[in-house]
């Protein structure tokens, strides 16, 4: 089978297709399109799943022959780290062997720009050609030496942290790192930074099979930390990094779960208390909330299509322009990124920065966004479904049919937005919005609205009319 890029890199199962022979197929190909750029030089690194030393190693070795110095990563290293590291050391581009929040079987290959995000797609087209049409290098080869960033990434931190605010928590903080990459590196960073906090690891051990769940920070893997968090009161709240830290989720005391959109509201009113200022961008999939609350605050709204990769070039968009500083930006899965710094998503810095948001306030993340909701005059109630269809489905024909609905569910529909998918705004605030997969027969129902039982009513008859329309299509 051909070697498919997504928009972040290559993923496929491991000892299927992720394979030695295609990593380091995979790496001559990068390394061509890198050098006939310009570049000299690439970081590696690789998370906790099967092998990844191994195919770490073997994707450093070809980069290098086909011309690259290379700094290989010494051990494990979350992806942002990663990220930063490019940036830090000023190298061409950056390498993560990673799944991200895929399930333990799959391995990948991430690529990273040399601003310390995700690729562009020109750069994924040029790798994708030089694969399709390889050229035999017989230049110098390049070297491969170890490298350790962690004190240089918690530098990072410090300087993105409100280190004071941090230091007068005194509550229970625990981080369920799922067996990934992040494991260790929170708890680091608070004997680094000197914090006070009571900070505990759930699934801190690394594990390539993530202790039993896909490492995915979303509800139904979280049952034991909503379990250890239900006899916790006050400001106590649980956080989440996906298999590679880059993703955030998080957990509040009597182990309620706090999902993204709620997430990305408390941290930008709290960057913005803190005096920050700058756009706010957001995937068509985030919340209303998050464009009533830049409203609120008076800060432009950028709506974009799913993926951060458009994040990422709304942030690079204002490192060259003042006028178009990006103070946050972030998506539904829980990739977040904030001014200062890289256009990465970063689970463990928006970790730290929930817990200073909770400690400068003394209000737990519940009541922060209660009061962001009373301040937006908008109730947040949110769910989402993944709809695994017939591979005859025809995905294109949900889209079209979608924009005809004039009501889901009783609920009239008052507006059609088609940046990515097709999302039907609602009467009352509420909205559906319907999203194909472009590599699997898989459409996402996402459903915001103001009460739980209206959420669910609508994703059910979201739901009802996908499958309808799957079950008319021929075997």
């Amino acid at each position: 089978m051909p070697i498919t890029f997504g928009t972040d890199g290559w993923r496929d199962i491991i000892a299927e297709e992720f394979t030695y022979e295609n990593v380091r197929q995979v790496a001559r190909a990068h390394a061509q399109a890198l050098r006939a750029a310009g570049g000299t030089s690439v970081v590696v690194g690789f998370d906790t799943r099967f092998q990844g030393a191994g195919f770490a190693r073997v994707a450093a070795e070809a980069l290098a022959e086909g011309g690259l110095d290379v700094l290989l990563a010494s051990e494990f290293l979350p992806t942002p780290a990663l990220s930063f590291a490019v940036v830090h050391h000023g190298a061409a581009g950056g390498v993560m062997i990673t799944a991200s929040h895929n399930p333990p079987e799959y391995s990948g290959y991430k690529i990273k720009g040399a601003y310390g995000g995700s690729a562009t797609p020109a750069l994924v087209a040029d790798i994708e050609r030089a694969l399709a049409q390889p050229e035999v290098y017989d230049g110098p080869h390049g070297t491969v030496q170890p490298f350790d960033i962690r004190e240089a990434y918690y530098a990072q931190l410090d300087r993105q942290l409100d280190l004071k605010a941090l230091r007068r928590y005194r509550g229970t903080v625990i981080h369920d790192a799922m067996g990934g990459a992040g494991s260790g590196w929170l708890t680091g960073y608070a004997r680094h930074a000197g914090l006070n906090l009571d900070l505990r690891e759930l699934h801190g051990r690394p594990d390539p099979l993530f202790h039993g769940v896909n490492p995915e920070p979303i509800p139904q893997n979280l049952g034991e930390l909503m379990a250890v968090l239900a006899g916790e009161t006050g400001t106590a709240l649980g956080v989440v990094t996906d298999g590679d830290a880059d993703r955030v989720g998080a957990v509040t005391a009597g182990g309620r779960f706090f999902n993204s959109h709620q997430i990305f509201a408390v941290l930008l009113r709290h960057l913005y208390g803190r005096g920050l200022r700058g756009r706010v961008v957001k995937t068509v999939s985030g919340s209303r909330i998050i464009e009533l609350l830049a409203e609120r605050l008076g800060l432009e709204l950028l709506e974009t299509p799913v993926g951060f990769k458009y994040i990422t070039d709304a942030f690079l968009e204002g490192q060259t322009d003042e006028r178009r500083a990006v103070l946050m930006g972030g998506e539904e899965s829980g990739g977040l990124s904030s001014r200062g710094h890289i256009p990465e998503r970063d689970g463990l810095l928006n970790s730290l920065l929930m817990i200073e948001a909770v400690a400068a306030s003394g209000q737990s993340l519940d009541e922060l966004f209660a009061g962001i909701e009373a301040e937006v005059g908008f109730r947040h109630h949110y769910d989402r479904g993944d709809l695994h269809l017939s591979p005859a489905f025809d995905k294109n024909a949900l889209l079209t049919q979608a924009q005809t609905y004039t009501e889901v569910a009783g609920h009239p529909v008052e507006g059609v937005k088609t940046t990515d998918g097709v999302k039907l705004l609602l009467a009352g605030g509420a909205s559906a919005m319907f999203r194909a997969s472009g590599t699997e027969p898989v459409v996402r129902v996402y459903v915001e609205a103001q009460t739980p039982g209206d959420v669910q009513t609508i994703l059910a008859e979201a739901t009802r009319r996908v499958r309808a329309l799957d079950a008319e299509q021929p075997a």
